[in-house]
């Protein structure tokens, strides 16, 4: 793997979105940060300085009825907008921050400021619907991202990688219509939010570029091994993507509190591997990454560096926490299906 120049986006106004004893607070990032400085790896990325979204750039993805709930929610001191999600009286400027540092590194990668960028954002983003926050996120920064990518830049290929633990709904419905948006997501199923069939393959002119591999409980590093590599990367290559954006979400690591899977870092950081070669040979190596989910704070700090190190063309990757101890089911029936389905 070749050395790159990688970008961290990064904004302070994010660790507004204060969720108190919440599992997806403000330690998430903050033990992120501490583990780049201890690693050394500060000296080696770029950091420039993202600037919030704007209401125009989060409109193309959210409806304008939407944005002004958030914001007076915020503005009124707060609340819950579903069962999972909560606002503080911050939270609408951090989230205008998280979608501003995505915009920023979609940017910085298409102005060949660096090869790839690492957006390190909350709230998260992937379940934000259109008209709706959800499953801890408020704006779809991905999605924003992406749009922003099509729009500003008229790409007209974008390949969308989602292995957080749980399918992104959000993210799956902005684009389940768009032939524009490869949108590939691995995820735990049956499990939050209930969506993400294989059967659910998009519509219209959308229809095939949706490709959903939902995964039974305890998939390990070997069960992602082989669904990247004979799925993903099939599928990336008939698609030809001119740029790929990822949905980082490291609660598929087997220490994570609220979910069921058997990764590795080191099974994380091959998954990073496959898609960093992926853009290597279709797109110029033009990729960025979106933090999304993990909330086992070792887990989510060592998985953010190795996917760092990844991105650097680094080799020796330390996995602190080791294998999972449970052995992984057979993913051989998942995987047939899906190539079914999508005539691999």
């Amino acid at each position: 793997m070749s050395c790159r120049s990688v970008a961290i986006l990064l904004d302070p106004v994010c660790q507004e979105h204060d969720t108190g004893k919440h599992i997806e607070n403000r330690s998430r990032l903050q033990v992120i940060e501490e583990a780049i400085e201890q690693s050394g790896l500060r000296r080696r990325l770029l950091s420039p300085a993202p600037r919030p979204a704007t209401v125009e750039q989060i409109a193309t993805v959210h409806t304008m009825a939407y944005i002004e709930h958030l914001q007076a929610i915020a503005q009124r001191g707060g609340g819950w907008i579903d069962a999972d999600t909560v606002v503080s009286p911050g939270s609408y400027r951090a989230a205008l921050a998280a979608a501003g540092c995505a915009i920023a590194a979609v940017d910085v990668v298409l102005a060949r400021q660096a090869q790839a960028a690492f957006a390190l954002v909350r709230p998260p983003g992937h379940h934000a619907r259109p008209n709706q926050g959800k499953g801890f996120c408020l704006f779809n920064n991905i999605a924003i991202a992406t749009r922003h990518a099509l729009d500003t830049y008229q790409l007209e290929r974008v390949l969308i990688v989602d292995f957080d633990a749980h399918h992104g709904n959000g993210t799956q419905e902005t684009f389940y219509e768009s032939q524009h948006v490869l949108y590939f997501s691995t995820h735990l199923f049956p499990f939050y939010p209930g969506t993400g069939l294989a059967s659910e393959i998009g519509a219209g002119a959308g229809s095939g570029y949706t490709v959903n591999v939902p995964v039974p409980a305890l998939t390990d590093d070997f069960g992602f091994r082989r669904i990247y590599g004979e799925i993903l990367v099939p599928l990336a290559q008939r698609y030809r993507p001119q740029m790929i954006l990822v949905s980082a979400g490291y609660d598929v690591h087997w220490a994570d509190p609220l979910t069921y899977l058997g990764v590795s870092v080191n099974g994380i950081a091959n998954i990073v591997a496959i898609v960093a070669e992926l853009a290597d040979s279709l797109c110029q190596g033009r990729m960025v990454f979106t933090l999304e989910g993990g909330y086992d704070r070792a887990a989510l700090a060592a998985s953010c560096i190795a996917t760092l190190h990844v991105l650097l063309g680094d080799k020796d990757i330390n996995d602190p926490l080791g294998p999972s101890r449970q052995a992984g089911p057979d993913v051989s029936d998942a995987i047939a299906q899906v190539k079914r389905l999508h005539a691999l």
